[in-house]
């Protein structure tokens, strides 16, 4: 039994680096293990950016009440940063670009093949706010020390250009070492401002915008173009500036996790058997929407069939 269940993990992880080298992504995997996190250049091509950057106005501007310009829209149009969640449902465009095969080729190096889809959704940024402090995706209750096995991951599209001044994402090299999450005065400090006072002006509407912000020790700004994807270890510290410009900062977060880990989002939406029928000759589309995810029956119980496909090591 032991011998049969190391072939099979051997499999899994040769079939899983066999996908990397193919890709050309050795280098990649190294910046993963050295530094936590990695940048694919040039992930989505225009049009893709286009329809993606499309439905996510659509949706933003249903929520609003109003029409957003992404290139010139003030703080008063839109202010600080706002997640935008479960857009897998309103474009098939999202569909197309969860399978996109370089990021999910890392994301299975990191999660293993059984791993699903936790949330997709934008932080939809406009001038002003505050920064989105520092941590690590293991926020769900995960009590540190943290395992060195990411438990999850996640892809970060830019559909908008990345810059300080234009709110990119801030990551720290290594820190997925750590095994923790950051403390305050690792993170984004306001000067001169108490916790509490800073607090108050919180709750003030633009009040933020005029804080003055210290950057946590040794962290690095994403300096990339739309199309191109940054995929960190789940361990690994991030967090975003402060727009000073006008216009938007839009991106695509696509969240993975193994599949003992409870997802962000149900997906349980009538339109899933839709999007499912759509990939229907592409088995892995359906096992990150959990087809192979065996718990939460009711009183049929278990499917032992399921049961039996669960995940033996790393890599499946």
């Amino acid at each position: 039994m032991t011998q049969t269940l190391t072939r099979a993990r051997d499999h899994a992880l040769s079939r899983v680096l066999d996908q990397v080298h193919a890709l050309g992504l050795k280098e990649r995997l190294i910046e993963l293990e050295t530094q936590g996190f990695t940048v694919l250049p040039g992930v989505l091509p225009e049009d893709r950016i286009a329809r993606a950057k499309a439905a996510i106005l659509r949706r933003v501007e249903r929520k609003t009440g109003r029409p957003i310009d992404p290139a010139t829209a003030t703080a008063a149009d839109f202010n600080g940063m706002q997640y935008i969640p479960y857009l897998l449902y309103d474009d098939p465009v999202f569909e197309e670009i969860l399978t996109e095969p370089a990021p999910l080729a890392l994301v299975t190096y990191l999660l293993g093949e059984s791993c699903l889809l936790s949330s997709m959704g934008c932080h939809f940024r406009g001038p002003g706010g505050a920064p989105l402090m520092l941590h690590s995706d293991n926020s769900n209750g995960m009590p540190a020390p943290f395992t060195e096995v990411s438990m999850v991951a996640n892809v970060n599209y830019a559909l908008t250009p990345y810059s300080r001044e234009a709110g990119a994402l801030a990551m720290i090299p290594g820190s997925h070492r750590l095994r923790r999450q950051p403390t305050l005065h690792e993170n984004f400090t306001a000067h001169g401002l108490s916790a509490a006072e800073l607090a108050a002006k919180a709750r003030v509407p633009g009040a933020l915008d005029a804080v003055q912000w210290k950057d946590p020790p040794g962290a690095v700004g994403m300096e990339i173009s739309p199309g191109d994807a940054v995929i960190w270890h789940g361990n690994t510290w991030h967090g975003g500036y402060r727009r000073e410009l006008n216009g938007v900062r839009m991106n695509l977060s696509a969240y993975f996790c193994r599949q003992p880990i409870q997802t962000q989002e149900r997906h349980v939406d009538p339109a899933r058997q839709a999007v499912l029928d759509r990939h229907a000759n592409e088995p892995r589309f359906a096992v990150l929407l959990g087809a192979k995810q065996p718990y939460g029956w009711r009183e049929e119980g278990p499917d032992y069939a399921l049961m039996a496909q669960a995940p033996r090591g790393l890599y499946d």
